[in-house]
C-alpha cells in the first residue's frame, strides 16, 4: 500500500461514503449499491479503487461477495499522521 493510492481513494466522497458504511460491518456489494443513485458499473469502479489502496478487502461466500475495512491501513495513517501532531508538540 502506497500513501499516493490511499488519498487518491479517499479523496473521492462516494468512496468516502462506502467506508463510513463498511465501519458498522461488512456489506454484500448490492447493500453498498443500494445505498447510491448509480449504476452498478461505477460502484463496482469505487469498490475496485478502495481494494487497490488496499482500504478494503472482499470475501466470497457462497454467490456474495463482501466487503469490510481493512483497519490495519487506517492505523498505519493513523501514526503516519499522528507524527505530525507529535513534533508541533515538540518545537512548543
Amino acid at each position: 500500500m502506497g500513501f499516493a493510492e490511499t488519498f487518491k481513494a479517499l479523496a473521492d466522497s462516494n468512496r468516502r461514503e462506502i467506508l463510513m458504511m463498511l465501519k458498522n460491518g461488512r456489506k454484500s456489494a448490492g447493500e453498498i449499491a443500494a445505498h447510491f443513485d448509480m449504476t452498478n458499473a461505477t460502484v463496482s469502479y469505487h469498490l475496485s479503487q478502495l481494494k487497490k489502496a488496499s482500504l478494503i478487502y472482499e470475501t466470497k461466500n457462497k454467490n456474495y461477495i463482501y466487503y469490510e475495512l481493512n483497519i490495519s491501513v487506517f492505523e498505519e495513517i493513523m501514526l503516519w499522521i499522528s507524527q505530525f501532531r507529535e513534533e508541533y508538540n515538540n518545537e512548543k
